[in-house]
């Protein structure tokens, strides 16, 4: 399931990106830079990975180590094309606030008002489910396993249609439909990661606008930034550019089949380092790259703003170590904002500094597990090193 990261990721990271010996000896040495993420790429079993930094809303540094096919030594480069896991949901937050700011949709409406169907949790029937509940992981609904695996389709894009996946899953009578989808809690009072309750956000946005969201991405968001290796689904992006996607496990890079996803607006993004840093500038800037607005200053002040506080903190979330924006979410105690990526193939991050002068993209087409995620860690952390650096430099 996609939780950003592994426990075993996620506790390594935590310690080195609140360690403040990150910057005391930044590697400058471009052959010693390159030579150890080489390295730990070798350790780990991860057979291509690109990365970027960003500085000041500018993609200052990016490059591509390994191989984007094992078999035909096509070389990973930056323009080399991937699925992105749950970094995926940031896109989707772009086309829901873009609807928001042209009045189409409201974060705090029931989401009933805009579907074909009725969602609530049967444990509290009377309760609106809301859209920023979804995008801040609040809505009660939650991922029950036997379900959701069957968003995954392997050899191709998914057959089945997001709106029926939904259907089947949400409404009582449905085919995936149990009283489990949702948590025992009223919606807005307890935080649950939910990849379909994103996939439903998603869908709402379509349901608004009249448009698919990969056509609305497409022409508002992925067209005018100049992103040419970005799709949702197999058939959006270049065969030739994508990435065979591999799982490290037991000293083995074993390649896997390329596969599409039902609930595709939670994790189905396919795209490059050299496009999603882009991306990631556009949200640093205020909601702009190169003259070219995506969205309003405000509307991505509001899409960053942390919600955990004052009455709508969640019974369970500490907000100094966990906290949210629309599909952004604080990490590592607080200390960076972003969002992670992991799923069969994947292992991403795209990350920030909490005042946005620094930022980290890393996208590996190979998912590691256990011993071998720590040598992923110090890939994160040797980058991160790097940015600081840079943006040392530049003040």
């Amino acid at each position: 399931m996609r939780h950003g990261m592994t426990r075993a990721v996620l506790a390594a990271l935590a310690l080195l990106v609140v360690a403040p010996a990150w910057a005391e000896s930044p590697a400058r040495d471009d052959a010693t830079f390159d030579g150890f993420i080489e390295q730990q790429m070798h350790e780990a079993g991860i057979a291509g990975l690109g990365a970027a930094i960003v500085v000041d809303g500018h993609v200052v540094w990016m490059h591509g180590y390994g191989e984007a096919d094992r078999a035909s030594g096509k070389p990973f480069t930056t323009d080399t094309a991937m699925n992105v896991g749950s970094i995926t949901k940031t896109i989707t937050g772009v086309a829901l606030m873009r609807a928001v700011q042209a009045g189409k949709l409201d974060l705090d409406a029931d989401i009933d008002a805009y579907l074909p169907f009725a969602v609530s949790n049967p444990a509290f029937p009377d309760a609106p489910i809301t859209l920023r509940q979804l995008a801040t992981h609040t809505s009660g609904i939650t991922d029950r396993w036997e379900a959701y695996e069957r968003a995954y389709h392997y050899g191709g894009d998914a057959p089945q249609a997001l709106g029926d996946f939904l259907r089947d899953y949400l409404v009582p009578g449905g085919a995936q439909y149990s009283k489990d989808n949702f948590v025992a809690s009223a919606p807005g009072t307890h935080r649950e990661y939910s990849n379909i309750g994103a996939a439903l956000a998603g869908y709402v946005v379509e349901r608004a606008t009249g448009e698919r969201l990969d056509a609305l991405t497409r022409r508002e968001v992925f067209a005018p930034l100049g992103l040419r290796h970005t799709g949702w689904f197999l058939a959006d992006v270049d065969r030739a550019s994508q990435s065979t996607l591999y799982v490290a496990q037991n000293g083995m890079t074993i390649p896997i089949p390329a596969y599409g996803l039902a609930t595709y607006p939670d994790g189905g993004l396919r795209t490059s380092v050299a496009d999603l840093s882009r991306l990631f500038a556009m949200l640093f800037d205020g909601g702009q790259l190169d003259g070219v607005r995506v969205l309003d200053a405000g509307t991505v002040a509001e899409m960053q703003r942390f919600h955990y506080a004052g009455a709508a903190v969640p019974d369970n979330v500490d907000p100094k170590e966990k906290n949210s924006g629309i599909f952004w979410q604080t990490k590592f105690n607080g200390t960076v904002m972003g969002h992670g990526g992991s799923d069969p193939g994947v292992q991403a991050e795209m990350l920030a500094s909490l005042d946005r002068r620094i930022g980290v993209v890393v996208l590996a087409n190979t998912s590691v597990s256990g011993e071998e995620a720590k040598y992923f860690t110090a890939v994160f952390r040797k980058l991160w090193e790097r940015a600081e650096a840079i943006a040392a430099e530049g003040k």
